[in-house]
């Protein structure tokens, strides 16, 4: 996992019904669902030509019951335990103390100070060289990550601090402010900039698909709405925001056409 350290490795849904997403996502990003096999636990996996990017699990019960179906992304530490440590210390929050998914590595459940939660990960050692990674405009996989913030620079050091993040090309979107682009290693893989006043603090996930205005017509057939009109970006590429039958926010990016 060491190309991998600092970056987005896993995705998860966590939904009211794991049946309808899977079709749901199925029909919209071409994702093949399956059962995971894990003893004890109703998890499903999605697939992207053979490769697992994503899982589908219930909603846990307590206080993320009143904010509805989410997404939320793992990124790959060297230590859970200590990234978990760093975090609270740079003022984020641990909402799950870090554990071990049995067979697979190693997780916690945290937040940046500002509200976003995302997922500390580290893998148990694997046989061969690991996963391959995509391509950025690959088909059923994750394309671009953008975070939605209170404070711009403070969340920038926080994540830079953590992972080694580094800031790409600012464009100045006017009246929303700066959108600063971020990446490691000289690969720019994901945006984040301050929140408009109806926009929750927190990470969007934009899921590939080879074409924006079908897949636009898929999400509303198979029950999903748009949260946008689909909208061209720097680069070339295509986007729309959507939500799934059950309330789950995400988004879709396509290649520029």
């Amino acid at each position: 996992m060491s190309d991998f350290q600092g970056k987005f490795v896993w995705y998860e849904l966590m939904t009211t019904d794991t049946a309808a997403a899977r079709a749901f996502y199925g029909d919209v990003v071409g994702w093949a669902g399956r059962d995971s096999g894990m003893p004890g636990i109703d998890y499903t996996l999605l697939s992207a030509n053979g490769a697992d990017v994503a899982g589908i699990m219930d909603m846990p019960e307590g206080p993320c019951d009143a904010a509805g179906p989410f997404w939320i992304g793992y990124v790959a530490v060297a230590d859970v335990d200590a990234s978990a440590e760093q975090v609270q210390a740079a003022g984020g929050a641990i909402n799950r103390a870090a554990d071990d998914i049995p067979g697979v590595g190693r997780f916690a459940v945290v937040a940046d100070p500002y509200g976003a939660s995302f997922c500390l990960f580290a893998a148990l050692p694997m046989d061969g060289d690991g996963p391959a990674e995509a391509g950025p405009m690959t088909p059923g996989h994750t394309g671009w990550h953008e975070l939605m913030t209170d404070d711009l620079e403070g969340a920038f050091a926080f994540y830079s601090g953590l992972f080694g993040w580094e800031k790409g090309e600012a464009f100045d979107m006017g009246p929303m402010g700066i959108y600063q682009l971020f990446g490691k290693d000289g690969t720019m893989f994901g945006g984040m900039m301050k929140r408009s006043a109806d926009s929750p603090a927190g990470w969007d996930y934009y899921f590939t698909v080879p074409e924006i205005r079908s897949a636009v017509e898929r999400v509303r057939k198979a029950g999903g709405a748009t949260r946008s009109e689909p909208m061209d970006v720097p680069g070339g590429a295509w986007i729309v925001h959507g939500t799934d039958p059950q309330g789950g926010r995400f988004s879709l990016v396509a290649p520029p056409a």
